[in-house]
């Protein structure tokens, strides 16, 4: 698949969102189709097989783009686009903790920092600039989901007897979390903002891929034998993507 497939800016029905529908494109191993993902807020994956040809991807797309506008104002009904505001206040259920948001400007910064005072999160320097601020929110979250889940997900490891290498945090649009055939398993930090009990799903299902790599039933039933409810907790967090905050900019 050409780079030029990696985006596309294809133009649909702009009124959902005001914008051009703006296209990703994941190339996954697994894939045997091309398929199309309209995420409620409007964005759009379009999943391929490896080696598929861009104009294939521009074809299928614009052959499914009446769905795609159909699917993007019926989501923009029951989900209204919500305005973007810097937080003042940061819940982050996994963890149980609740930090307040202070914002000082420094004259001639050219970057924002943030540090943590106990239950206060402090961003200083070119704080009218909103994108600059997000950056820095997602630094500290990256750094707090780095320093909470990787206790979390050695006990777990150790409890269900399924190993893996080492554990990295990351911002995927596309999934929560992932094993790779190296062993090494990726957390979604945007997971802070869930119920505990899904982010230890989460983790149970990645590491038993450590057995499995696959969705194979045998699979289902190896995380079973540790979640009984996988089901409805599955469930669950495939719909969790209303929970996180707009100002994070992932979903």
């Amino acid at each position: 698949m050409s780079r030029a497939t990696k985006q596309l800016a294809l133009f649909g029905d702009t009124d959902v969102l005001h914008e051009p529908s703006v296209f990703s494109v994941r190339e996954s191993q697994r894939a045997r189709r091309l398929s199309i993902k309209v995420y409620p807020r409007g964005r759009v994956e379009v999943v391929v097989p490896p080696r598929t040809r861009a104009a294939d991807v521009e074809a299928f797309v614009s052959e499914h783009m009446e769905w795609i506008d159909r699917t993007r104002r019926d989501f923009a009904s029951e989900h209204p686009p919500e305005p973007f505001k810097l937080p003042d206040t940061i819940a982050l259920e996994a963890i149980g903790r609740h930090f307040h948001v202070r914002y000082q400007h420094r004259r001639n910064a050219s970057a924002v920092r943030y540090r943590q005072l106990g239950s206060t999160l402090v961003l200083s320097g070119d704080v009218g600039d909103e994108q600059a601020c997000v950056k820095a929110l997602r630094r500290w979250l990256a750094s707090v989901a780095r320093e909470e889940f990787a206790p979390r997900l050695l006990a777990l490891s150790s409890l269900t007897g399924n190993p893996y290498k080492r554990m990295q945090v990351r911002a995927q649009k596309t999934c929560w979390g992932s094993h790779s055939s190296t062993g090494t398993i990726s957390i979604n930090y945007c997971l802070l903002f869930l119920d505990p009990a899904l982010v230890r799903y989460l983790m149970i299902h990645e590491l038993c891929h450590a057995r499995h790599m696959n969705h194979s039933a045998r699979f289902w039933r190896h995380v079973e034998r540790f979640e009984p409810d996988y089901r409805e907790l599955d469930k669950r967090l495939s719909a969790a993507w209303q929970e996180i905050p707009v100002w994070v900019g992932i979903y």
